[in-house]
C-alpha cells in the first residue's frame, strides 16, 4: 500500500511539474547558433477549446449564443472580428513580444527568408475568464513547437511542446478571451526565448 501512494504521489508532481513549461522532445537547439532570423508560423487546424475539447465551430457557437443573449448582436459582431484579428495578427505579434525580450542573438519574425521555421501548433485552449473586482482566470495554451526546414517543411530539426503555459494580467485586451490566449502566447514566446537563451550561448 506504501509504495502504491509512493507511485501515486510520484505521478502526480510529475504531472504538476510538467505544465506549464516548455518540454523537450525531439532535438537541441545547436541548428539556431549561427542564425540571426528564425521564421514563425502559427496553426489552428486541430486546435480544441476549455475542458470540454471543444471545436472552435462549438466554441465560438456557444459565445455567439452567450454574448447576443447578454450583450447583443452589435457586441458579438466586434467580438468575432476581433477573434479574427487576434489569430492572424495578434498572437503571433505578442508571440514575437516575449520571445524576442529574452533571445537578444535571434530575432523571430513572421514572413521572411530565414533557413528555419518555427510552427507553433495549438492544440488546446482554454480561454479563462474575467470577473473584473472579484477575479480573473488567465488563459493557457497548450502548442507543438517544430523546427523545420523552412525551404523542406518535412525536415524536423527540433520538436518542443509547450504544455498548459499560463498567460498573465498584462494587456489592455485581457477581459475578453482572445486578450487572455494572446498573453498566453506571450509566455509560450518567453518561456522558449528562456530556453533558447540558455542553449545558445
Amino acid at each position: 500500500m506504501k509504495k502504491l501512494f509512493l507511485l501515486l504521489f510520484m505521478a502526480i508532481a510529475t504531472t504538476s511539474f510538467a505544465q506549464n513549461q516548455i518540454n523537450f522532445e525531439s532535438g537541441n537547439f545547436d541548428f539556431l547558433k549561427d542564425q540571426t532570423e528564425v521564421n514563425v508560423q502559427l496553426k489552428f487546424d486541430n486546435a480544441v477549446y476549455q475542458e470540454k475539447n471543444f471545436t472552435e465551430a462549438q466554441y465560438l457557437e456557444n459565445r455567439e449564443k452567450d454574448i447576443i443573449a447578454k450583450k447583443n448582436e452589435a457586441v458579438w459582431k466586434n467580438w468575432i472580428f476581433q477573434w479574427e484579428k487576434f489569430k492572424t495578427e495578434e498572437y503571433i505579434g505578442y508571440f514575437f513580444k516575449g520571445i524576442n525580450s529574452k533571445s537578444k542573438k535571434i530575432t523571430f519574425k513572421n514572413d521572411v527568408k530565414a533557413k528555419y521555421t518555427l510552427i507553433i501548433d495549438a492544440k488546446w485552449i482554454y480561454a479563462g475568464w474575467y470577473g473584473g473586482m472579484i477575479g480573473s482566470q488567465e488563459a493557457k495554451l497548450t502548442s507543438d513547437l517544430t523546427f523545420v526546414e523552412t525551404d523542406n517543411p518535412s525536415k524536423v530539426v527540433m520538436r518542443l511542446q509547450a504544455d498548459k503555459i499560463q498567460g498573465k494580467k498584462m494587456n489592455k485586451d485581457f477581459s475578453w478571451e482572445y486578450g487572455r490566449i494572446a498573453a498566453a502566447y506571450e509566455i509560450t514566446g518567453k518561456k522558449l526565448g528562456t530556453e533558447i537563451k540558455k542553449a545558445v550561448k
